[in-house]
């Protein structure tokens, strides 16, 4: 007999596998019994690895395992019939805002938005002024080129973020607009 003939002779195959089957449930349940008590020692610590004896110096205590519990998945919802979905149909009379109000937030609104573009835009200039095209002048503790390069790259990063928040402000004007 070859060694490959264990795999093509189905009988032979079958009287091996019940040999093994009573041994393999063996392990697997005593693999799983010895798997089924764990410890939670002092410090939030969960061990299986330790005898009970261990356990019991460490002031651990002995937990029980359970079973995992599956949750079954959410139904699928039925497809859609047509209808509009409630955050797009119209809304009751009495929830609706007049036109002239929302104009007048609207125009709240943008001048709001006006003049928080024009305190940025001060802000960022004086950003510029002050970084002076990546040259700023030196500081009397910034002997160190380290610190000074550090602070270099820190406002061109703030410069960096401030135009992004203007671009940001101009867009929400934009919409506005619309």
């Amino acid at each position: 007999m070859t060694p490959f003939d264990f795999f093509t002779d189905a009988a032979l195959w079958r009287r091996r596998a019940a040999a093994g089957l009573p041994l393999l449930v063996m392990a697997a349940g005593a693999w799983a019994q010895a798997g089924s008590v764990y410890y939670v020692c002092p410090g939030n610590i969960f061990t299986n690895t330790i005898s009970a004896k261990e356990a019991e110096t460490k002031g651990c205590k002995a937990r029980e395992a359970q079973q995992p519990t599956s949750v079954p998945a959410p139904k699928p919802r039925p497809a859609s019939t047509g209808t509009p979905a409630p955050s797009s149909a119209p809304r009751p009379a009495e929830t609706r805002i007049d036109s002239s109000e929302q104009k007048a937030r609207d125009t709240d609104a943008r001048r709001i938005l006006e003049t928080e573009l024009r305190k940025e835009e001060e802000k960022l200039e004086a950003l510029r002024r002050e970084y002076n095209n990546g040259e700023p002048e030196r500081k009397g503790e910034e002997r160190n080129s380290q610190k000074y390069s550090d602070r270099v790259a820190d406002m061109k990063a703030a410069i960096q973020r401030k135009e992004a928040d203007l671009a940001a402000i101009r867009r929400e004007m934009g919409k506005l607009a619309q």
